[in-house]
């Protein structure tokens, strides 16, 4: 058993500003010097398809609501079998870096250490563990974001003219490993740490944002705050993506799973074939979330299913319905597995290729 070593975290200087580390004012030129000097580590492995990270974490003690832990197991799963077929490496973290950004907050410390020690990398996808991909087909447009260094879900009007809190999203996002981003992390942090900062903050983004309830400080709250308030400065290399479902909020994606089933096929990511869905606002792994549990759960259960059916396919099976776990066989065994017909492309995809074929 562990021991609870309590809170003797050291606590920083109340009367100076949080930081997330030492300033650091040339890390595009250091990155670059270290690509030269270490070609054997490239940043891109295909011509338009950089190398990236999908990062992700859960809290380092057990989960307070018995079966918690069990949806963390599902939801890794799903995003280890989307990135396996994408060419993606998997981070997952148990840490918590820095005790002031605890909760909403510990992913910003996390991913400035990554961004820095891994200089090889050209993005980097966070994505919270209560998020799974549900499209494994779908291979992100990396080539739209050639000249933008931050995407995330969201809509330039909800941002920029209402400032509405919910007008992006950053439970899935995409951050370019730069010197910009480093800026940024930089202006987005200090309003992050626990007690008075973060309550502060928080009255701050209520009175600032349209529709924003009365909380403590927010990440996502924090960067509409920033994007709508500095967009001279930031706006430009920030896409906010709605085309395809970075992130797809749960409640208007679930009940049309079997619609979907029967009217599309996966690769689209949108509304007809979600790449992500979202399950906000409900806390698996907590007693109390926004949404009763019992339904929280249920489409849980649903929605990894779903992804996990095209998977299954690709070997013959896939789940008696999206709410059992029991699989069944939906082809016959064949002693010429190689003419088997691989509907989705999926098991030697062309996007997860590191070479391009000769052209001759």
């Amino acid at each position: 058993m562990f021991k609870d070593e309590g809170s003797s975290e050291e606590k920083s200087d109340p009367t100076k500003p949080y930081t997330l580390g030492p300033k650091i004012s040339d890390w595009d030129e250091q990155r670059s010097n270290w690509l030269k000097q270490n070609p054997m580590f490239s940043n891109f492995i295909g011509p338009n398809k950089p190398k990236v990270p999908l990062v992700t974490g859960s809290s380092p003690k057990p989960c307070e609501n018995p079966v918690g832990d069990h949806y963390l197991l599902k939801s890794i799963k799903n995003k280890i079998d989307y990135c396996r077929l994408h060419g993606i490496e998997v981070f997952y973290n148990f840490a918590l870096l820095d005790a002031e950004m605890a909760g909403f907050w510990a992913k910003l410390p996390l991913i400035r250490k990554l961004l820095l020690s891994h200089p090889e990398v050209e993005f980097l996808w966070w994505m919270d563990s209560d998020a799974m991909f549900t499209d494994m087909a779908f291979e992100v447009p990396w080539e739209r974001y050639k000249d933008h260094n931050l995407v995330m879900h969201g809509w330039n009007e909800m941002v920029y003219d209402e400032k509405n809190w919910i007008g992006l999203n950053t439970g899935s996002f995409l951050l370019r490993n730069c010197q910009w981003s480093l800026d940024l992390l930089d202006t987005w942090a200090p309003m992050g740490p626990k007690g008075k900062v973060r309550d502060e903050a928080g009255k701050v983004l209520t009175r600032e944002l349209k529709n924003r309830p009365v909380f403590e400080a927010d990440d996502q709250s924090a960067m509409v705050y920033i994007l709508a308030t500095q967009r001279e400065k930031w706006g430009d290399k920030v896409y906010l993506e709605n085309a395809y479902y970075l992130h797809g909020y749960w409640g208007i994606l679930v009940d049309r799973y079997e619609e979907m089933i029967q009217n599309y096929h996966p690769g689209f990511g949108d509304h007809r074939w979600p790449l992500v869905t979202h399950f906000v606002g409900c806390k698996p792994c907590g007693k109390f979330g926004d949404y009763p549990v019992e339904r929280c759960l249920k489409q849980m259960d649903r929605a990894y299913n779903f992804g996990d059916n095209q998977i299954l396919q690709m070997y013959g099976f896939e789940h008696k319905s999206l709410a059992s776990r029991k699989v069944k066989r939906i082809r016959n065994e064949t002693s010429n597995p190689l003419e088997v017909m691989d509907e989705l492309g999926l098991l030697h995809p062309a996007f997860k290729a590191t070479k391009v074929a000769s052209s001759a």
